[in-house]
C-alpha cells in the first residue's frame, strides 16, 4: 500500500513547482524509495504519493511537514476508502460563518453576554447542554421574526456549497448536524444540498421564544450516534466516512469518522485529529479525497 500526501494552497497559484520539488525532497529524506506526484488543481492542490504505508511513516511525515508553509496537508493511505460515501458536517463556524445563536442574541443586545458562553462551550470548558440552556434562557421573549432576520444575514463558508454538491453528485450522502437550531439547519441544508439535517428545537409560544429548548438536545453524543446510524443505513464501512467541525462538541464525531477534519478548529479539536483546515477552505476536503478541479462543482 502507498501513502498519499495532499497539499492544498489557499488560492490558485499559491502552490508552485518549487514547492513541489521542496516537499518531495523532504519526503524522500525520510527514506521513501519511490515517489510520484499528481496535480489535482494546477497551482492549488497536489498529491505526492510515497511508497509504503505505516503508522511510523505517517508520524514521520507529519513531523517533517508540519511547518512546510501556508498549506493544508493531509496524509492518509492511498486506497479505495479515500473517496468517502458519507459526510457529517457541523453548521456554525463550519458550513456557515459565525455562530447563529450569537447573532440571535444581537437582537436583544445580549451578544456580549452570550458570545463568551458560546466560546467556552466550543472550547470544551462548559458542558454543551447546560451552556445551550443558559444561552437560550437569555433569549426569552425574542420574537420569531428575529430568527428570519438572522437567516437573511447568514453567510456561507467558502467552499461549503462546492463540497456538498460535489460529494452528492458523485454518490455520497451529506448530513448537516448542529447543536444550533433546526430553523437554521433546514434552511442551510436546502441551500447547500444536504440530504438530511438535524438541529435543536426552540420552544415558541405566541410568536416569541419561551427561553426553553425542546428535548432531546442535539449534543456531541447525538453527532457520534448519527454517524454510526447513517454508516449502517448506507452499508458503508467507517473508513468511508468523513466529518468536519470546529468545536469540542464535534470531537466524538470527528474521532469516529474515517476522516475527521477540523475546520479552523478550537485547540481541543486541533489536538483530537491530525486532519486540519487552517489555511484554505472547505474545497480542501474534496482534494483530500482525490477529486480533481474539473470534477468540482461551483458553489
Amino acid at each position: 500500500m502507498e501513502t498519499v500526501v495532499t497539499i492544498v494552497a489557499g488560492a490558485e497559484g499559491g502552490l508552485k513547482t518549487a514547492d513541489e520539488n521542496r516537499l518531495a525532497a523532504d519526503i524522500k529524506s525520510l527514506g521513501v524509495e519511490r515517489l510520484r506526484t499528481d496535480w489535482l488543481a494546477s497551482g492549488r492542490a497536489l498529491d505526492i504519493i510515497a511508497s509504503g504505508n505505516s503508522a511510523q511513516l505517517t508520524a514521520d511525515l507529519r513531523q517533517k511537514l508540519q511547518n512546510a508553509g501556508p498549506f493544508d496537508i493531509f496524509i492518509q493511505p492511498l486506497d479505495d476508502d479515500r473517496r468517502k460515501g458519507l459526510l457529517l458536517a457541523d453548521m456554525d463556524a463550519t458550513m456557515v460563518e459565525g455562530e447563529t445563536l450569537d447573532d440571535l442574541a444581537a437582537h436583544l443586545n445580549l451578544k456580549d453576554k452570550i458570545a463568551p458562553i458560546t466560546a467556552q462551550a466550543m472550547r470544551g470548558e462548559l458542558d454543551f447542554a447546560e451552556a445551550l440552556r443558559l444561552r437560550v434562557g437569555l433569549l426569552k421573549g425574542l420574537p420569531v421574526s428575529a430568527l428570519f432576520e438572522t437567516l437573511e444575514g447568514m453567510r456561507y463558508s467558502k467552499g461549503a456549497a462546492s463540497l456538498v454538491k460535489t460529494m452528492g453528485r458523485y454518490g455520497a450522502k451529506c448530513v448537516l448536524i448542529s447543536g444550533g437550531f433546526d430553523i437554521f439547519t433546514r434552511h442551510v441544508a436546502g441551500v447547500l444540498g444536504f440530504y438530511r439535517n438535524i438541529g435543536n428545537r426552540l420552544e415558541i409560544e405566541n410568536d416569541r421564544l419561551t427561553g426553553n429548548v425542546l428535548l432531546p438536545i442535539v449534543d456531541k453524543d447525538t453527532k457520534r450516534r448519527t454517524l454510526f446510524e447513517e454508516t449502517e443505513k448506507l452499508g458503508l464501512t467507517p473508513a468511508r466516512t468523513m466529518a468536519v467541525g470546529d468545536g469540542a462538541n464535534d470531537i466524538p464525531m470527528l474521532e469516529a469518522a474515517g476522516a475527521g477534519v477540523g475546520y479552523f478548529g478550537k485547540p481541543a479539536v486541533q489536538a483530537a485529529t491530525p486532519h486540519q483546515v487552517r489555511h484554505t477552505d472547505l474545497t480542501a476536503l474534496l482534494y483530500m479525497q482525490g477529486y480533481r478541479k474539473e470534477f468540482i462543482l461551483a458553489g
